[in-house]
């Protein structure tokens, strides 16, 4: 008995546990009780099996790593394959411009308390009068053009009813020169109406606000529709000579664009055809423009309700940043503080900025989105990338489409039609421009000081400076124009013509606001 169960003791103990040896059972099983365990391994409760022999690990290797395995560059280095993404910066630019200006505002609320004021501006009821009358008349010379523009169609069918009737060919009335001759003089006839009809409307606008109208806010909104006025009477009347000649000697006309089929001249003159042009975001006359199929009005109240929004942003910050920081530069500008000065049109820099910035939004992303949705105006490139320009050219093609298109279409081509050199035929554009600049500024001030003329005629060697910068190779030449251009708009431009006008305001008539006067 004692060697059979010494025999079953060795065997048990010399055997390694069945649940080394075989695989875990498919199924989850519930580990069996202690007393269980004992009994299957043959060991008493609480000791533990024999320890098994394994293989002692490997030392691990750690610190030898190759962090250094090719050739790399830092990424902000030229030689960098690829360019990061300056997100980071970007959010924090714009964490450091809200703070500064938000301390800015407490210290302008801490210093001046609260100007903004409805009823301390000094209007006139004459201005209010005059405006509403000049708003109503300056249309009447647009409209004084569709009759010139009656007469001369009605002018055009019978000299064609004439010629049917003689049996002349288009190539012979070419070709006959008192056919030419009567055709030219008879532009020129149609031509001095135009003259004098147009240049009537933006000379009484003129002298109205000039010597009546007292207030620059009012004055200016006059002016400025004149102005815009102006330029579709004119561009109404070459644009339909073009066409009238084109009736009149197809053979020699150039290709009408493709589009114009639609409404061939003298269908185009008409009063609907007219007060579409007079309410169209654009100041280049077509007869047919293209259309959308309907009217969201959903679309046009937002638009208008950023217009309204955005108009009372830029009064608030006129009226209670702008103003006390042009009035503080009066004594500076007096004893010509050169310094002061400096410091003074670096502090109306963000100002103004921030007001043209809101101005640009409001009108050409709100204001004329919102009049084309109701025109169903379909082409609304009022505006590219203009704050990327790499030249001071650039920009101007790009941040005013409608006037930019009037310029090349009205002024600039026709130059270099004629054989002018296309450096002088820009000089040309920028000069007028210029004029019509000083009238929008100088004569609502009351004070034609030239100085939007000049800035606008400084544009011409700006152009020719960054020119070369626009087509470097690479971005460094663009990048260096855009600053160029970021500089001269936003710390000289703006800021130094609005710091001279509102002195030569002050020198004359005192504040607007009866508020700033205590």
């Amino acid at each position: 008995m004692a060697t059979e169960t010494h025999t079953t003791t060795t065997t048990a103990t010399d055997v390694a546990p069945p649940a080394l040896f075989t695989k875990a059972p498919s199924s989850p099983t519930k580990a069996p009780p202690p007393s269980r365990l004992a009994s299957a391994n043959g060991h008493a409760p609480g000791l533990s099996p024999p320890a098994i022999a394994t293989t002692p690990p490997s030392p691990k290797i750690q610190h030898v790593a190759a962090v250094h395995s090719r050739l790399r560059t830092s990424c902000l280095s030229h030689d960098s394959g690829s360019t990061p993404s300056f997100l980071g910066f970007r959010n924090l630019m714009v964490l450091v411009l809200i703070v500064s200006n938000l301390r800015l505002m407490v210290e302008n609320f801490i210093k001046y308390g609260v100007l903004i004021c409805l009823r301390c501006h000094d209007y006139r009821r004459q201005d209010v009068v005059l405006g509403a009358f000049l708003f109503l008349l300056i249309p009447c010379h647009l409209f004084g053009a569709y009759m010139i523009e009656v007469a001369a169609a009605a002018q055009a069918k019978r000299t064609i009813g004439r010629r049917k009737k003689d049996d002349v060919s288009d190539l012979a009335a070419v070709q006959r020169p008192e056919e030419r001759r009567k055709a030219l003089s008879t532009w020129r006839m149609i031509g001095l109406a135009h003259a004098i009809n147009a240049t009537l409307g933006l000379c009484i606008t003129s002298a109205v606000v000039y010597w009546f109208i007292h207030h620059p806010l009012i004055g200016t909104a006059c002016e400025l529709h004149a102005i815009i006025v102006w330029l579709k009477t004119c561009s109404y009347a070459f644009s339909n000579r073009d066409l009238r000649l084109a009736l009149l000697f197809p053979a020699t006309a150039t290709q009408l664009p493709a589009i114009y089929a639609a409404c061939p001249y003298p269908q185009n003159i008409t009063i609907q055809n007219l007060s579409y042009f007079w309410w169209a975001p654009t100041l280049v006359y077509q007869p047919v423009y293209p259309r959308t199929d309907r009217i969201r009005l959903g679309f046009v109240a937002k638009r208008l309700a950023e217009t309204a929004v955005l108009s009372m942003f830029i009064w608030i910050l006129s009226a209670q940043y702008a103003a006390p920081v042009l009035r503080n530069s009066l004594d500076k500008m007096q004893t010509l503080n050169v310094a002061s000065i400096i410091e003074r049109l670096m502090k109306l820099s963000t100002i103004s900025l921030i007001i043209w910035l809101a101005g640009f939004f409001a009108v050409f992303q709100s204001l004329l989105n919102g009049l084309a949705e109701l025109m169903m105006f379909g082409d609304r490139e009022f505006y590219t990338d203009w704050w990327n320009s790499p030249s001071v050219g650039t920009y101007w093609r790009t941040w005013n489409k409608p006037v930019y298109q009037f310029m090349r279409r009205h002024v600039y081509t026709p130059l270099i039609g004629r054989g002018c050199n296309p450096n002088v035929a820009s000089a040309i554009v920028f000069i007028f421009s210029g004029f019509l600049h000083e009238l929008l500024v100088g004569i609502p001030t009351h004070n034609i000081l030239g100085v939007a003329f000049v800035g606008m005629v400084i544009q011409i060697p700006m152009i020719a400076i960054t020119l070369p910068l626009e087509k470097m190779k690479g971005t460094n030449g663009k990048i260096i124009g855009n600053a160029i251009f970021w500089i001269s708009f936003c710390l000289v431009g703006q800021p130094l013509a609005a710091l001279l006008y509102f002195f030569a305001w002050q020198a004359k008539y005192g504040s607007v606001s009866k508020a700033l006067m205590r």
